[in-house]
C-alpha cells in the first residue's frame, strides 16, 4: 500500500494525479493488451465475441448493459472490471464518498479540505472495494441509489436544508470505481428514471435537494432478454445513456463447455474427462432441444450441478464399498435426471414428460463422446466376450475388482484403458474399471448388448 497519509505528503510524492476512472480503465487496459496480459482471467468462451466488444466500449469510454439469458457469466464479467483498475486509490479519510484528496466534491469535504489544507488525511482503498454491485429487485427504492436524508444527523441538531444531513445511496458512494446493477428491467421504471441525471448531467435530487455533484462512476448492468421484453423492460431515456449494449450467450464448443465445468465444479471424487465431454454435451443437445424453453435457456450452471452431483454420486458409492479412491463411473450418470431436472423449463406440452427427455438426451451425450473417444478401437474381441457367455455386471454396490475379474485379459481393454486414462496417472483398478465400464456402456447403447437385472445392476452378456 502507498505511504503518503496527508495531502501535503500525496502532492509533493508527485504520484496518484487524480484521473477520470473511464481514463483509468482506458489506460490500463490498453497497458494490458501492449504487454500481452490476459486481465479476464476465469472467462471462457468469450474470448472472440464479448470481450473484444467489451474491450471497444471500455476504449470508447461506455457505460455498458450484458445482454444474455442466465448463466452466461454476466456478473462474472462485471465483477472481472475491477482488475483494470489502479490497485490502490487515495481517497479522503471519513468522507462519504471516495473522492479524491486533491478534488473533494461533497460539501463535507470542501469544508474540511478549506479548513486543513495540506494536513487533509488521506487513506488508500483497494482496488476491489472500487467495484460496487446492486442486484435489482421490485422493492430498491431511489434512496437506495442515490441516497436520502438521513435522520440521525438531521436528530443531532443540524438544519433539514443543510446538505450534509444527506446519506447517499450505492451510486454515488462508487465515485471514482464501478457500479453494477444486476437484472436493470427488474428495476421499476421510477427508480430507472433516477439513474437520468445521475449518468448524464450529474445531478443528484434527494427530497427537495439539488446538489451539482460531479460523479465520477462507471455503470455496467446485465439483463436477461425475456425480463428485457416481457416482464421489464429498460426504459427508452436510460438505454439511451448506455453507450453499449453487448449480448453474451453460452459456451460455444463442447471443449469450451468443459473448461468451465473443470474450473467451477467443485468436485468430491475424480472426474475424468470423458465424463466431463459427456455433460459437456449433455448441456449443449438440452440447449438444442425443442422440448426444452429456450426463451428461458439452460445455464452452465446445469453442467456444474451436474458435474458435482456425479463426484457425489461417486464418493457415496465409494463409502458403501470401501473402496479408497471415489472415481466416477458411468453407473454414477444415473442419478443427474431426477436431480436437476428442476434446472430445465420445458415447453407447456411437454409436461411428465421431462425425465424421459432428460434420460434420452443423457443417453445421446454418452453415446456421442464414446464414439469421439473410443472411435479407431476394434471392439470386436470386447464384444465376442460378451456375447460368447462371459458377464459383467455392473452398479452402485459392485466394486472396481468385481467388474476387472468378470473380463478376460483382453489387449483391447488396455487400449481402452489407455485412451480413457490421463498419461502418467497411476493405472489403479477404479481408474481402470471406469475406463473400461465407459467402453461397456457405449456398447450397450450403440449395440444392445445389455439387458437390466434389477434397478441397481446393469448386466453386460446375453
Amino acid at each position: 500500500m502507498p505511504q503518503p497519509t496527508t495531502l501535503g505528503a500525496l502532492r509533493e510524492s508527485g504520484r496518484y494525479p487524480p484521473r477520470p476512472v473511464k481514463t483509468e480503465l482506458r489506460e490500463n487496459l490498453l497497458a494490458a493488451l501492449r504487454a500481452g496480459d490476459n486481465p479476464w482471467q476465469g472467462i471462457v468462451g468469450f474470448d472472440r465475441t464479448v470481450l473484444p466488444a467489451l474491450e471497444r466500449a471500455l476504449l470508447a469510454g461506455h457505460d455498458v448493459v450484458l445482454l444474455g439469458e442466465r448463466g452466461q457469466g454476466k456478473t462474472r464479467l462485471l465483477r472481472t472490471l475491477s482488475v483494470l483498475l489502479d490497485e490502490w486509490a487515495p481517497v479522503i479519510a471519513g468522507a462519504q464518498l471516495g473522492e479524491h484528496p486533491m478534488e473533494p466534491i461533497t460539501p463535507e469535504s470542501l469544508r474540511r479540505a478549506a479548513e486543513l489544507g495540506d494536513e487533509l488525511p488521506v487513506t488508500w482503498v483497494h482496488r476491489s472495494q472500487r467495484y460496487t454491485e446492486k442486484l435489482a429487485t421490485p422493492d430498491t427504492s431511489v434512496g437506495d441509489l442515490v441516497g436520502d436524508v438521513d435522520p440521525v444527523k438531521v436528530a443531532e441538531g443540524r438544519s433539514l436544508g443543510d446538505p450534509e444531513t444527506i446519506h447517499f445511496g450505492l451510486v454515488p458512494r462508487a465515485h471514482r470505481g464501478i457500479v453494477g446493477i444486476n437484472e436493470l428491467p427488474d428495476l421499476a421504471e421510477r427508480i430507472q428514471v433516477a439513474l437520468l441525471n445521475v449518468m448524464e448531467e450529474r445531478d443528484i435530487q434527494v427530497r427537495g435537494y439539488t446538489l451539482r455533484l460531479p460523479l465520477d462512476v462507471l455503470l455496467v448492468a446485465t439483463a436477461n432478454p425475456e425480463d428485457y421484453t416481457n416482464r421489464g423492460r429498460i426504459i427508452t431515456p436510460l438505454k439511451d445513456r448506455f453507450g453499449a449494449e453487448i449480448r453474451t450467450h453460452y459456451p460455444l464448443s463442447v471443449a469450451a463447455e468443459a473448461a468451465v465445468v473443470r474450473q467451477e465444479a467443485e468436485l468430491g471424487a475424480e472426474l475424468g474427462e470423458p465424463l466431463i465431454e459427456v455433460l459437456a454435451r449433455y448441456v449443449r443437445l438440452l440447449r438444442e432441444s425443442g422440448a426444452v424453453d429456450q426463451r428461458s435457456g439452460v445455464s452452465a450452471r446445469f453442467a456444474v450441478a451436474a458435474a458435482e452431483t456425479v463426484a457425489a454420486a461417486a464418493l457415496r458409492r465409494a463409502t458403501l464399498i470401501g473402496e479408497p479412491n471415489p472415481v466416477a463411473r458411468p453407473v454414477d450418470l444415473e442419478a443427474l435426471p431426477e436431480v436437476l431436472r428442476g434446472k430445465v423449463e420445458f415447453e407447456t406440452g411437454e409436461q411428465g414428460r421431462e425425465l424421459e427427455h432428460l434420460r434420452h438426451l443423457l443417453r445421446r451425450a454418452f453415446a456421442e463422446t464414446a464414439r469421439e473417444w473410443l472411435g479407431g478401437i476394434d471392439m470386436n474381441p470386447l464384444v465376442e466376450s460378451i456375447v460368447d457367455g462371459r458377464v459383467v455386471t455392473t452398479g452402485e454396490r459392485v466394486p472396481a475388482r468385481e467388474i476387472l475379474h468378470a473380463l478376460p485379459e483382453l489387449p483391447v481393454c488396455h487400449d481402452i484403458v489407455e485412451r480413457l486414462t490421463e498419461p502418467g496417472v497411476e493405472r489403479e483398478p477404479a481408474r481402470i474399471a471406469a475406463a473400461i465400464e465407459f467402453a461397456l456402456e457405449s456398447l450397450y447403447l450403440a449395440r444392445r448388448l445389455a439387458k437390466d437385472a434389477d434397478e441397481s445392476e446393469t448386466v453386460y452378456g446375453p
